[in-house]
């Protein structure tokens, strides 16, 4: 079934929507690299720059979830659709339970020589896929399928059936 156009309103929430994701983009990267803008006052990753980053990748995930609900145009969803959105949750708690490992004692380090390290660098790239891939299941597939046509007879033959 192919998407029905969006209304004005409708493309007025997308926009809003991806604005926000665009936000939500900024802030993950100045978490990220705080040097971004000119920020960068430690030499290690403390608690309040995984949580800005923590934050900014939510309202970008969230967001662009959103947006991708406004263009599904209210198409009901499919087994397809309905993993993405878990694909979405769990690439995000994956991410945050990386970023968080040793503040919630569950890393290599101890309080108070907290370390980000390549496990959980990976940890949070694996999230962050994870994520994106279930945004990518979410989105609306709305290409045409052919149906094939048989030659010569008038359809597919049935099990059990002689073609004759």
């Amino acid at each position: 079934m192919p998407l029905s156009p969006l209304t004005t309103r409708q493309s007025r929430w997308a926009r809003y929507w991806m604005t926000l994701a665009l936000l939500g983009l900024l802030l993950f990267l100045v978490g990220v690299e705080p040097d971004f803008i000119g920020m960068d006052r430690s030499p290690v990753v403390g608690f309040v720059q995984i949580g800005v980053w923590l934050v900014g990748l939510g309202l970008l995930l969230l967001s662009g979830t959103l947006a991708v609900r406004v263009i599904r145009n209210g198409h009901p969803n499919s087994l397809r659709a309905d993993i993405g959105l878990r694909l979405v949750a769990t690439g995000y708690v994956l991410a945050a339970v990386a970023s968080l490992a040793d503040f919630i004692s569950i890393g290599a380090h101890r309080m108070p020589f907290v370390y980000f390290g390549p496990v959980q660098t990976l940890g949070l790239v694996i999230g962050i896929v994870t994520s994106l891939l279930g945004v990518a299941l979410y989105w609306p597939y709305s290409a045409h399928r052919t149906q094939p046509q048989d030659a010569g007879s008038g359809g597919p033959l049935l099990a059990g059936s002689s073609g004759d």
